[in-house]
């Protein structure tokens, strides 16, 4: 063999084993770099407008005629930021600084601001996520401080963390009235689990919300269309259709053809979710649901189990989206624990008051109009 043909396994005389890890290694280092600068550049700006939003309120408090004496405080200190540093210090943002102070006050101790802020401290890079107290943008945090309610702006933090939402998925999912979506028909310790952790799937029960909201299609209420095209359209816009089916979900298959004796049946669409480890599939309607709707679908979700699933896998879940449904009809045709939910969609964005009404008249009756 010539001693200059390099052999498969050899570069250079270097083992190729070694390279690959090298190579595999040093990307890894540097996507990790860069996350840690992208992660630390952003809270070194939100805890900069903290303590900005800070030392406002206490300069504003020492005035005497403390409305009048507030505004010019902010005017002084634009004027002042924006000639040092440019554009980025309007009184408009600096009113948002000191909202973001008072409504995330209690998150840092003092003893954790003076830390943070002085030069002499420890590195950023040294502080844990786990210890880091705002994780998201400050574009973020102006969309959750026009939530009033503690609860369920730190339910949508949460979830805007642990699913990586950006701002226009955070917005469309509390435009869409996500929080009371998912409350109503949850007993109150689940209402109270919810509000601390978010939204935790742990039983098929915890994947239905009440309603589907599909405004994203941009069907008019009032057009007649038919089931093939609810599904085109949802097909289109997979990307929001997942967004609103919620975690863990990953699109299988749509018109998903099993034969039985010679005939064909197809199920509108299939997902698998991750976190119950089990099928989900979608039929469609566009009228209001009938029996025989739930009878087919007790057929899908048999054939799924019987011969897709494997053992290692959880049963079926059915879940017939129609604009319109009857719980009396659905509680009498499917048998206890059968793993199938009807449950409505509406193609509009729904109204937050008339929600939160609802959701406030369910949690009286069932705490029997006790305070909370």
């Amino acid at each position: 063999m010539d001693k200059n043909q390099i052999t498969p396994r050899r570069s250079n005389g270097i083992e190729k084993e070694s390279l690959d890890i090298l190579c595999k290694k040093s990307v890894a280092l540097i996507k990790s770099a860069k996350a840690t600068v992208i992660r630390e550049t952003n809270f070194i700006q939100i805890l900069t407008y903290y303590i900005l939003g800070k030392w406002i309120i206490e300069v504003q408090q020492s005035g005497t005629n403390r409305a009048k004496y507030g505004e010019n405080v902010l005017k002084v200190l634009s004027d002042t930021l924006n000639k040092e540093f440019g554009k980025g210090y309007s009184v408009s943002n600096l009113t948002n600084m000191r909202k973001f102070y008072m409504t995330y006050k209690d998150r840092i101790s003092e003893p954790l601001v003076t830390k943070l802020i002085d030069e002499k401290s420890q590195p950023l890079v040294t502080i844990s996520d786990a210890d880091i107290p705002f994780k998201l943008s400050w574009t973020h945090y102006l969309i959750l401080m026009r939530i009033q309610d503690k609860d369920e702006r730190d339910f949508y933090e949460e979830f805007a963390v642990r699913e990586n939402w950006g701002k226009r998925e955070l917005s469309r999912q509390y435009g869409s009235s996500l929080y009371e979506r998912l409350l109503i028909g949850k007993d109150k310790q689940q209402i109270m689990k919810l509000a601390r952790k978010g939204r935790q799937i742990e039983k098929p029960e915890d994947l239905i919300k009440e309603p589907y909201v599909l405004e994203f299609l941009g069907i008019s209420e009032r057009t007649d269309f038919s089931e093939t095209e609810l599904e085109s359209r949802l097909i289109d816009h997979l990307q929001e259709f997942l967004l609103e089916l919620g975690t863990g979900f990953t699109f299988v298959a749509r018109q998903k053809r099993f034969t039985f004796d010679e005939d064909h049946f197809r199920v509108d669409l299939v997902f698998y979710n991750r976190l119950l480890r089990c099928f989900v599939v979608i039929d469609l309607k566009t009228e209001k649901l009938k029996h025989q709707d739930l009878g087919q679908m007790q057929m899908y979700v048999n054939y799924f189990d019987r011969y897709e699933k494997t053992e290692f896998e959880n049963p079926t879940i059915g879940i017939l989206l129609c604009p319109q449904k009857n719980d009396a009809v659905v509680e009498l045709t499917l048998p206890p624990n059968s793993n199938i939910y009807a449950s409505q969609y509406q193609l509009y964005l729904p109204d937050k008051k008339l929600l939160q009404q609802k959701l406030q008249e369910w949690i009286e009756e069932e705490t029997g109009g006790e305070d909370e």
